[in-house]
């Protein structure tokens, strides 16, 4: 039996306020050019289109961007938000405004699990092609290669069990050979639903007051991805 290893981004492999501190700030302040220059891209206009129609239907291109600007403010799980910020996001990576910072442990455990021949994938409500940017763009290099699977809320929420059967479909193999890395307990509760096995990651950065005891409903509690037990690889 081969674990395959799926991981969550914010907050498990990435701090919560790289997310929260650049990278929502950033999308806010360019949507509206971004909007002007390319709301004719097919790709980009049928995201407007569905955000207008959940607005009434007829909407000026400015009244979707203040919408648009809404969701960020409320870091609103939204498929059509998500696939626009990574389109936001791909300029500011291309152009070097900044850089995906990992935690420190976090290539070298990666590298190390896919040189013991683990399969790699990553979970999170960001888009695809966001978490492809993001991981092509680390403080650590060009890390995509190292996964065979990418998953967003395409496959369903996070906290919804049903969203990690699909995503054992797909992935191959049982549910049970799974390890699923996240800093969310709802997330991990739903995944254990689903069958399975499960890693809290609780970041000193992130959460400064230790989730232990009931907190964690269970689930094995770790600091850093150097501490998961060699029992749940095996």
């Amino acid at each position: 039996m081969t674990v395959r290893i799926l991981t969550d981004i914010e907050g498990t492999t990435s701090s919560i306020s790289f997310v929260r501190d650049v990278l929502f700030p950033y999308a806010r302040r360019a949507l509206p050019g971004f909007v002007r220059e390319r709301g004719n891209d097919p790709e980009v206009r049928r995201w407007l289109d569905q955000v207008a129609l959940e607005n009434g239907g007829v909407c000026s291109d400015d009244m979707i961007v203040e919408t648009l600007q809404g969701w960020i403010d409320e870091d609103r799980k939204h498929t059509a938000l998500k696939a626009l910020q990574g389109m936001v996001w791909d300029a500011g990576y291309r152009n070097a405004d900044f850089t995906a910072p990992l935690y420190a442990d976090v290539a070298p455990a990666l590298r190390a699990w896919r040189d013991a021949g683990h399969p790699l994938a990553v979970y999170s409500s960001g888009s695809v092609p966001a978490q492809k940017l993001l991981f092509g763009h680390t403080d650590a290099g060009d890390l995509t290669s190292m996964f065979s699977a990418w998953f967003d809320t395409a496959v369903g929420h996070k906290r919804d069990a049903d969203s990690y059967r699909r995503i054992a479909a797909e992935y191959g193999g049982n549910a049970g050979d799974i390890l699923f890395l996240s800093d969310i307990v709802e997330e991990l509760d739903a995944a254990r639903d689903a069958g399975m096995r499960t890693v809290l990651l609780d970041r000193r950065e992130d959460y400064p007051s230790p989730r232990t005891g009931d907190a964690t409903h269970g689930h094995v509690r770790v600091e850093t991805f150097a501490g998961i037990p060699d029992d749940l690889l095996t």
